[in-house]
């Protein structure tokens, strides 16, 4: 595997009248692209530095994360297993169908049981189960997810406001550990979680992020109207796809702050579009093929 960080295009537009620039992880050549790409480095890295052949980690039925993962491991040559939260249900959706196919091993539990992915005897569990295996958090949100998302603005300068979306916080981790020391980083979190806050803090001592709450629509991949027309609208003006999880919620809050004359007439904001597309298929075959 090539480990070299590429350097994002960088889209600028207007919305709602107010200049932004778009850093974009969505355009990055790999199947594991987005922040994801970041956040996995240095743990394949470790991984193949310490002789691990199989790879464990944990995600939803339509995760960045798991699709992500599965697609490098297979170009690094590791094995992988994805502890997959709720049922399986057939035919399997695009998203852990794409899994399989890389070669990841998938098994679901419940969600109790999902709750339990940080306990250190049911990580023992699992090592009985499965055997020796180097293990991935949920998101790629560990010290080394960190220390590759902090890579992600390497060749960005001179913006006031960097915004991203929040679901682990691995990623507003590492680009609270990356910006420049002025710059402040706006997290717009996509699920009603008061661990994030408690994780960022543990991760950094600046003080100049904030976490937005208040677009997150209801929690973890819930939705309305609102948003998927506002995605569908933002792609038709702009060529832009967002997905419904992530970067919609991100954009929606943001556009509701411009009108709100949140931001300083003067800031200049760099939106960091973290991928997440290629779950639109998948919930496309779930919500009837909603969004554009």
């Amino acid at each position: 595997m090539n480990f070299q960080n590429p350097e994002p295009e960088i889209t600028s537009l207007k919305l709602n009248g107010k200049e932004i620039s778009i850093l974009r992880l969505d355009l990055l050549p790999t199947a594991y692209n987005g922040n994801k790409w970041f956040k996995l480095k240095y743990n394949l890295e470790e991984a193949v530095r310490t002789g691990e052949k199989r790879i464990l980690t944990f995600g939803g039925a339509y995760s960045n994360h798991i699709y992500a993962l599965a697609a490098a491991t297979k170009e690094a040559e590791l094995t992988s297993i994805g502890i997959i939260r709720g049922e399986r249900i057939e035919p399997l959706n695009s998203t852990l169908r794409f899994a399989e196919e890389c070669g990841m091993e998938l098994h679901f539990i419940n969600r109790s049981e999902y709750r339990r992915k940080k306990d250190q005897d049911f990580i023992e569990n699992l090592k009985y189960k499965f055997g020796d295996f180097y293990l991935i958090p949920e998101g790629g949100s560990n010290e080394l997810g960190i220390k590759g998302a902090s890579e992600i603005l390497s060749a960005v300068s001179g913006y006031d406001i960097i915004c991203t979306p929040v679901g682990t916080g691995g990623t507003l981790a590492g680009l609270i550990y990356g910006k420049e020391s002025l710059a402040e980083v706006l997290g717009f979190m996509v699920v009603r979680d008061k661990t994030i806050q408690r994780f960022v803090e543990s991760n950094s001592t600046d003080e100049s992020w904030k976490l937005i709450g208040d677009f997150d629509f209801g929690g973890y991949a819930r939705y309305n109207q609102s948003l998927i027309d506002f995605i569908n609208e933002f792609k038709s003006d702009f060529s832009i796809q967002l997905d419904p999880i992530y970067t919609g919620k991100m954009m929606f809050g943001i556009n509701q702050l411009i009108t709100d004359q949140y931001f300083d007439s003067k800031a200049k904001i760099l939106v960091v579009h973290t991928g997440g597309q290629q779950g639109i298929k998948g919930f496309n075959e779930r919500f009837d093929h909603i969004l554009n």
